[in-house]
């Protein structure tokens, strides 16, 4: 069985805790879009682990995890998470695999990709890790796979810097290799865990286009970079937060305008720590906008949602929700393309009432108080997608299931 989880957001929505409480369950984690510009936290024990290039299901001692046809790796990035993850007490020999056919970053896509978002009129606000740019000679037909390490000509027409970069990691590098494609379809039988980066609004063709990443975020994704076919998809979980956040620049019509010491904004991120996790860029917060989130589910056949970081709203008396766009003189519930029109969108909000109390320690859907399940229950109406799995706490137990995600509808 083959199930995809994507953020139904702007990115760090908690994919990174929902693939790694899932994973207990699977066999095999693959991770199929993104580079070390994505960041994945998880909370255990105590410890916290911040992941970026390597599949959240590491964290399991019996599960092999791979890196997708998708990703575009910086093997020293790469390397340096991996020796982290061994002080940490985490064996990864043997279980960590990376798809001959994903793509490698080399040392000088940094600054280039810092100067073409200098150059830009509207920066996009890149990480500036090279992603762009390796995805770019990607689709120029210039990039360098892992399955080029052993191509003697098309190396010899690298820079002489690349040349040597690649001469220092590829004796590391190609014992990691596998062609996954055989791989998963030998181990077809085996329940199987596809995980996204970033979030369905980065897609670069779905998403807020061009402040968007350069790799596909959406499920597709999940078929056409995870080594599968379409058809081979039997389950997607969407991850979107009880509210949205965004890093970097771009439209984001819930965005709170207040953003002093004291703001709603301010509560919100110190609460639920929204900083990034590969950057430590701040956040910007805002309301949950179920615009895009239903539009998320459109896109993307999203068939169960994952609710994380509810419990952000315990202490609040109310809050606020987005259910349409005024956009002149129209209100409107889908989503534009056009980003003058999402730049220029007010929302228009629905008041709920909170429930002022804590639920990290809520084991399941009863426990929750009602006004918390007053919202879950009207996302779930708006969107017309269950929500299956709901995260009150940072820790891998403070997780309601409401559904398995590995039974098939």
């Amino acid at each position: 069985m083959n199930v995809v989880i994507i953020g139904a957001q702007w990115g760090d929505e908690g994919k990174g805790k929902i693939v790694d409480y899932l994973a207990q369950d699977a066999g095999i984690v693959v991770r199929f879009s993104g580079g070390a510009n994505a960041g994945h936290t998880i909370v255990l024990s105590g410890t916290t682990y911040a992941l970026h290039l390597i599949p959240s299901g590491i964290l399991y001692p019996d599960k092999i995890v791979f890196l997708g046809s998708g990703m575009v790796i910086e093997p020293s990035a790469l390397f340096a998470e991996l020796d982290d993850l061994k002080s940490k007490g985490i064996q990864w020999e043997g279980r960590v695999f990376i798809s001959d056919r994903a793509h490698l970053v080399l040392p000088r896509y940094r600054q280039l990709d810092k100067e073409l978002d200098a150059k830009r009129k509207n920066p996009i606000g890149t990480t500036g890790r090279g992603i762009g740019v390796a995805y770019a000679l990607k689709a120029s037909r210039d990039g360098v796979r892992l399955a080029d390490l052993d191509n003697g000509e098309l190396l010899s027409n690298l820079e002489d810097e690349d040349r040597a970069y690649l001469d220092q990691w590829a004796d590391k590098l190609r014992p990691l290799s596998v062609d996954l494609a055989s791989y998963l379809h030998q181990h077809q039988n085996s329940w199987t865990l596809f995980e996204g980066a970033q979030g369905a609004l980065l897609d670069i063709d779905t998403g807020t286009y061009p402040f968007v990443s350069s790799g596909m975020s959406c499920a597709a994704g999940a078929a056409a970079q995870g080594g599968i076919g379409p058809r081979s998809i039997d389950r997607i979980l969407g991850v979107f937060k009880a509210y949205t956040t965004r890093v970097g620049n771009g439209p984001f019509p819930t965005e709170f305008k207040d953003d002093t010491p004291g703001s709603l904004s301010n509560y919100i991120r110190t609460k639920g720590h929204e900083y990034g996790t590969t950057t430590g860029r701040p956040r910007r917060c805002g309301y949950l906008d179920l615009v895009a989130l239903r539009y998320a589910c459109m896109v993307n056949s999203i068939d169960r949602l994952v609710l994380t970081h509810l419990d952000v709203y315990d202490a609040l008396p109310e809050f606020e929700a987005c259910v349409g766009y005024r956009i002149g003189d129209k209100v409107v519930q889908d989503f534009p393309a056009s980003i003058k029109d999402l730049e220029s969108a007010v929302p228009v909000l629905k008041r709920f009432e909170g429930w002022q109390q804590p639920i990290e320690n809520c084991q399941s859907w009863e426990d929750l108080p009602l006004k918390a399940k007053e919202y879950v229950d009207f996302i779930e109406d708006y969107t017309q997608t269950p929500i299956s799995i709901i995260s009150v706490g940072s820790e891998r137990r403070k997780t309601i299931i409401r559904e398995s995600p590995w039974i098939r509808s």
